[in-house]
């Protein structure tokens, strides 16, 4: 249920004060060096035991059977790991600014739901068994679901409101389809079954080659929307006497948040909480100025991304749990514990 959230005060009137700005940038760096111990755990541990010496050897001098475990496997799920944690944790700020609604995430518009309605009709229409092209129907399909919410929410008269209700009403009828699809050919739900999961197990230079210009793009877009949603956030009669073009900002958000979640999305399915939680998390420390809550977001759902996937690999050895199943067992509690939160400091 969308809650349109009482305006606060916009960081660009009110800036803040010298210490805390330095106290902000150290927690930044403190952050970076988190992701850098959580990417590295995420190298060295694994559903396959190997020592740290036989980590370092497969790294940088075994082009055999650790090289291919080391560099071939979890490297490059890593890699992705990192860039599709950036992406969702970004894609939520931004929606949850957008639509003023401080428990948005990327499904919230539909973007999940258009993902996954293209790729299963990608499996049993035009026969695409392969992750290399789910990539392209998947994105596809989130960037149709992404302008037709924008479209049915008002276009120029868009509203917060207006796009969660068309994102709502999208979702339900894609996902109507998609288990309509799945039920009638075993073979689509067979595939979909672990797609749908999430899941970065099947990460491959390949699939982050192709979804890294996406999500370049997508990054530098919604960091340089802070200012504008920053005005945004004062209500829009202020944020147009402060000079924000609201039509524009919202149409350019919408573009982000659907650059980054479709991207995303066909990388590894759909991973749940990730794009909910951290911003949530953050703007409680950052406050409602987001310049700060971008980069944090940008930098810690990477951390939670990556953490979920270590502790997938390790409590099912020697198989593993899919990274969209820890996050959705540890984000449920949390997600619980928010909205509580939020209906306590409403009463």
């Amino acid at each position: 249920m969308l809650v349109d959230s009482p305006p606060e005060q916009s960081a660009e009137t009110a800036p803040a004060p010298p210490r805390r700005r330095a106290v902000r940038a150290a927690g930044l760096l403190l952050s970076l060096v988190v992701l850098a111990l959580v990417a590295v755990a995420s190298i060295a541990i694994g559903a396959k035991e190997l020592s740290l010496e036989q980590v370092w050897h497969g790294l940088f001098a075994d082009s055999g059977t650790y090289g291919d475990v080391v560099v071939g496997e979890r490297l490059a799920r890593t890699v992705l790991g990192l860039l599709v944690g950036a992406a969702l944790g970004l894609a939520g700020a931004v929606l949850q600014a957008l639509t003023r609604n401080p428990l948005a995430d990327p499904g919230l518009l539909g973007i999940n739901a258009g993902a996954s309605a293209a790729v299963v009709t990608a499996i049993t229409f035009f026969g695409v068994t392969s992750l290399n092209g789910y990539v392209w129907f998947a994105f596809a399909g989130a960037a149709l679901v992404g302008v037709l919410v924008f479209i049915l929410g008002g276009s120029r008269g868009a509203t917060p409101v207006r796009l969660a209700l068309a994102g709502t009403a999208i979702s339900a009828a894609l996902y109507g389809y998609l288990q309509a699809v799945m039920i009638t050919d075993e073979a689509a739900l067979g595939k979909m079954r672990f797609w749908t999961v999430g899941s970065l197990a099947s990460a491959t230079g390949d699939i982050i080659w192709q979804v890294l210009p996406f999500l370049a793009a997508g990054t530098v877009l919604a960091l340089a929307l802070a200012r504008p949603l920053n005005a945004m956030a004062m209500g829009d009669d202020t944020a147009r006497a402060l000079g924000a073009h609201l039509n524009r900002t919202r149409a350019l958000s919408m573009a982000a948040a659907t650059v980054l979640c479709g991207a995303a999305t066909a990388a590894c399915g759909p991973i749940v909480f990730v794009g909910l939680m951290v911003p949530h998390v953050v703007r409680s420390f950052t406050g409602p100025d987001l310049r700060w809550i971008l980069p944090y977001a940008t930098v810690l759902s990477p951390v939670l991304l990556l953490g979920a996937d270590v502790i997938g690999r390790v409590v099912a050895r020697p198989a593993e749990l899919q990274v969209g199943i820890v996050t959705a067992i540890l984000g449920g509690p949390v997600f619980i514990f928010l909205v509580r939160r939020r209906r306590t400091a409403q009463l």
